[in-house]
């Protein structure tokens, strides 16, 4: 979702911020900024695994289903009549926060209230700024859009003293509600869902033989959680060989990523099968470096984005350029499911759990589309709001 290169720092440093607790469990101690992880790392045992790799097959099979998956609450309160909303957004040239904004300013047509989206412009003062002026605003309700609370602790405090709910999109690491800081809800995908479904897709197309390279941004708490996941999943596959652990920090990927690669290249050569990043980005960067090396754009290596689905992802995937997969955000149905949690809120009613089931978008389930927009949860808020 971060097709802009200013905006992508900016958007993963806002949510990860919020999560730097996460910090000791993600053993950032012994990590160092921008580095290598040097030697190989593999697995033990005999080549293959065909128990990972069933599992693997089958959950890759389920994520890249484009239907018959339940996208929405199973139920709620109709819709309550005659709020206003105001988004806050950590920047609307980040394509993610942006397309969250769409989707509420969409879904608040439907259920009759009305919505007002403030630009953070992508820095701290800007961002405190905006949320000072929506809470002036008194609105029924407001959104932070992609930022983190911690940032803005004096105007969030404002926002609940005067009773004024708070709903986060991507604010915190996890889904659902906050007490500190006090939010209703917070709306985003399982990072242990999408770390996990991308390990498994890279064992399940290697059919449990693999040579990959894992490239993370270990400044960043969320990512470095994210990519130790990915590491301990591809660890249950004994025919699967970690050959780097690339730590290239998100702001220097346009000039470390294609050297970085290159270098790679050199060393691995054809034992390079397959790739996860913790970000589409990186996969736009090393573009350049596979194409100078003679890889075909088709592969191998194989490339899977653990996150976000930024059109420019899509476009590479569709056409076959050096990018196979990604595990995206399904950002309307998000800001749908916005819209829906103020509506319990307004109600008196809890937030609802819903988490979007993880999803895996290839050339051959998306049709050519550059976003993912699930079927069906449109209609499931309409019955649930009866509008």
């Amino acid at each position: 979702m971060h097709s802009n290169r200013k905006a992508i720092p900016r958007a993963l440093a806002a949510r990860s911020a919020a999560i730097t607790l996460l910090a000791a469990a993600a053993g950032l101690a012994g990590c160092q900024r921008g580095s290598s992880s040097g030697p190989a790392v593999s697995t033990t045992g005999p080549p293959g695994c065909p128990a990972a790799q069933a599992r693997a097959e089958a959950a890759v099979t389920r994520a890249e289903k484009t239907d018959g998956a339940r996208n929405g609450p199973a139920g709620g309160p109709a819709a309550v009549s005659g709020k206003s909303i105001v988004y806050v957004a950590q920047t609307m040239t980040n394509p993610g926060v942006a397309g969250v904004a769409n989707g509420v300013r969409d879904a608040v047509r439907v259920i009759g209230w009305n919505v007002r989206v403030i630009d953070g412009g992508g820095s701290p003062a800007g961002i405190q700024a905006a949320l000072s002026e929506a809470v002036a605003l008194k609105p029924s309700g407001i959104v932070i859009g992609g930022f983190d609370p911690g940032s803005t602790s004096q105007q969030v405090a404002q926002a609940n003293a005067a009773g004024i709910p708070l709903i986060g999109w991507h604010a915190l690491a996890s889904p659902g509600p906050s007490k500190r800081p006090e939010l209703f809800t917070n709306v985003t995908t399982r990072v242990e869902d999408v770390a996990g479904i991308s390990a498994q897709w890279v064992i399940a197309r290697s059919d449990g033989h693999a040579g990959v390279v894992l490239i993370t941004d270990a400044s960043i708490p969320f990512a470095k959680r994210k990519s130790d996941l990915i590491r301990k999943e591809l660890a249950t596959c004994s025919g699967v060989r970690l050959l780097a652990y690339e730590n290239i920090p998100i702001p220097d990927a346009s000039s470390r990523t294609p050297r970085e690669v290159s270098t790679l290249l050199s060393r691995y050569q054809n034992r390079w099968t397959h790739s996860i990043a913790i970000n589409d980005l990186y996969f736009a960067d090393a573009a350049p470096a596979f194409r100078a090396a003679g890889r075909q754009g088709s592969g191998p290596p194989f490339n899977i984005g653990a996150g976000d689905g930024d059109p420019s992802a899509f476009q590479r995937i569709n056409s076959g350029q050096y990018q196979a997969a990604t595990v995206p955000e399904p950002l309307a149905q998000q800001g749908w499911q916005i819209v829906d949690e103020f509506n319990r809120a307004f109600a008196h009613r809890p937030a609802s759990g819903y988490v979007a089931p993880v999803h895996v978008s290839t050339a051959a389930n998306s049709a050519g589309a550059t976003t993912w927009d699930p079927p069906g949860y449109r209609e499931t808020y309409r019955r649930i709001w009866g509008r």
